[in-house]
């Protein structure tokens, strides 16, 4: 069972508290050091947009964008964000991954914690940042931008909604035909294990048969 209400609250801050109810899936976002303007960033003040309104309206910023850092585009970095990402859920059981995408410029992931959402986080983007910036030969400069945004997921169908709207990213941008196909992402490595569940049934259904 995901969603549980009648349990301590696990406290959250940024540059404001924020809290989220244990045990409940929580999607962030967080993007490259630069990788949009602040004009840009924090927009226009409009009183009647919503957290989620200006969520929507950055991470189009950041699909569209044409100058920034892209350092998300080398496979060596991508490839190493999806691994640790994976790794943490795999090896360290800090979370399970309900969903992630690795961006050109950000990152979209969805999870169920089991500990505290900023050290996870604080743990997640310390060890890429430093792995990124050795591969990048750019040791000492920032690399992830400092705030995030996180939502806790209050419905089921919410979780639906939002591993959709992960997935489909590369989809939408261009990068990608189906959502499967782009390599930094849980979907694409959904369709590597049923590939590799597939031949390991020939495999066995051809050992038989001889």
């Amino acid at each position: 069972m995901l969603f549980t209400v009648a349990v301590p609250p696990h406290p959250y801050r940024r540059n404001l508290p924020h809290v989220f109810p244990a045990r409940t899936p929580i999607f962030f976002t967080w993007r490259l050091c630069g990788s949009l303007p602040v004009r840009k960033a924090l927009g226009p003040t409009d009183p009647n947009e919503s957290a989620g309104e200006k969520f929507v309206r950055t991470d189009r910023l950041l699909d569209g964008a044409a100058c920034g850092p892209r350092w998300l585009h080398d496979s060596r970095v991508a490839g190493m964000v999806s691994a640790e990402i994976e790794r943490g859920a795999r090896e360290f059981r800090r979370y399970e991954v309900l969903e992630y995408v690795v961006m050109p410029n950000h990152v979209h992931l969805l999870i169920f914690p089991h500990a505290a959402p900023d050290a996870l986080m604080r743990m997640l983007k310390g060890i890429t940042a430093r792995r990124a910036n050795r591969i990048l030969d750019r040791t000492g400069s920032p690399f992830w931008q400092d705030e995030s945004f996180d939502h806790w997921c209050r419905s089921v169908e919410e979780v639906r909604k939002t591993r959709e709207y992960i997935a489909e990213n590369p989809v939408r941008c261009g990068l990608a035909r189906r959502a499967e196909d782009w390599p930094w992402s849980s979907a694409h490595r959904r369709l590597e294990r049923k590939q590799a569940k597939l031949v390991e049934r020939v495999i066995s259904g051809e050992g038989r048969g001889n």
